[in-house]
């Protein structure tokens, strides 16, 4: 079984966090070879990472879809709650995440670590991010430094690959980052960055925006 990710990529970040907090070793992580070119595509309509290849020609792609199957396949440490409720909080968190900081930053820079500084799309973006900072500062739980239930789950996998590109890439475009100033989700990011699993990931994200930035001021 292979992980198809890279390193900055936070759709990819989130998955491998889910790996690494389950200790699953029998999953490859793997650099896409051939990305964006008609050779990546074969496994996956949209061409895009991660994406889980369970074995020669059978491949799942989309990040949500490869964490309910990881999920499903490897329950043992769960990521989920206890209860049907427990898991609807575990996946709004995890949602909010997704839709409204991965999907704005993604936006914002392009998905190439080109971010816009300007214009109608840019102020847009970063509006609704900011909307969604807020929601989530408000309903983060933040128990045990973790995002709900007060332990580990799908929501931090989440939003750990989400802050740190709020953080570290938001304020290159002109917007300061959010989180020093947040009511609960600064004291969520102090902590949530000593856990194991997002210790790993973070420092992934860390040497690939270093690799993107040099990689930029090489061709520019």
């Amino acid at each position: 079984m292979k992980l198809y990710s890279a390193e900055l990529s936070t759709f990819s970040a989130k998955v491998r966090m889910q790996i690494y907090a389950k200790g699953l070793d029998q999953i490859e992580i793997a650099s896409p070879v051939g990305f964006l070119t008609p050779q990546f595509e074969r496994p996956t309509p949209m061409g895009k990472i991660p994406v889980l290849e369970l074995a020669a020609g059978d491949a799942i792609p989309e990040s949500d879809a490869i964490a309910a199957y990881i999920e499903e396949a490897f329950p043992t440490p769960t990521l989920l709650g206890d209860t049907p409720r427990q898991n609807a909080e575990v996946r709004a968190l995890a949602s909010m995440a997704g839709a409204y900081l991965i999907t704005s930053m993604f936006n914002i820079t392009g998905g190439r670590g080109m971010p816009l500084t300007e214009g109608p799309v840019y102020a847009m973006m970063t509006a609704n991010l900011l909307r969604g900072f807020a929601a989530i500062d408000e309903t983060l739980d933040g128990r045990g430094g973790y995002a709900c239930l007060g332990r580990l789950t799908l929501a931090d996998c989440a939003l750990v690959p989400a802050l740190f590109m709020v953080s570290t890439v938001l304020p290159f475009t002109g917007t300061p980052d959010p989180i020093p100033a947040s009511r609960k989700l600064v004291g969520y990011w102090a902590a949530i960055q000593r856990q194991g699993a997002a210790a790993r990931v973070l420092s992934e994200m860390r040497h690939g925006l270093e690799a993107r930035r040099a990689a930029v001021q090489a061709a520019g």
